[in-house]
């Protein structure tokens, strides 16, 4: 739980909601459907509320992070430099050695089975390097 000035604690998933609620235009409805297919690819999935307002999606630790900007979403992948990316959804932050980004537009369309494959590819590699 979070602690909220303005209330009783609320949980992640309820910030979340908060957060796709306030923003009621494009970028709304672009989290939540990112969110949907999160929760599609990966059901047992956790969700969190990080670093002052920033969606966070962990399972063996952080697999996404869904910011949202005046002009796209970002969903940064913790590990993303890790990654095959095959459908080359990756679109931003991709000159660091570890994290890589998809900064959607309005406008934008994503392979939803591309992306569900990407978080449990993200998923696989969390839990095989907590294995170690």
């Amino acid at each position: 739980m979070t602690e909220d000035p303005t209330g009783p604690a609320k949980s992640p998933t309820e910030l979340i909601d908060a957060r796709i609620a306030e923003l009621d235009d494009w970028r709304g409805a672009t989290l939540a459907r990112m969110r949907r297919l999160i929760h599609e690819a990966a059901p047992d999935i956790v969700e969190d509320w990080k670093w002052r307002g920033v969606p966070v999606w962990s399972h063996a630790g952080i697999v996404c992070t869904g910011e949202t900007y005046k002009t796209v979403v970002k969903l940064t992948f913790a590990k993303g430099a890790s990654l095959d990316d095959p459908a080359g959804l990756f679109n931003a932050s991709l000159d660091g050695n570890t994290r890589r980004a998809i900064d959607i537009s309005e406008t934008a369309t994503i392979d939803e089975e591309a992306f569900k494959a990407l978080i449990r590819a993200a998923i696989a590699l969390n839990t095989a390097r907590g294995k170690r």
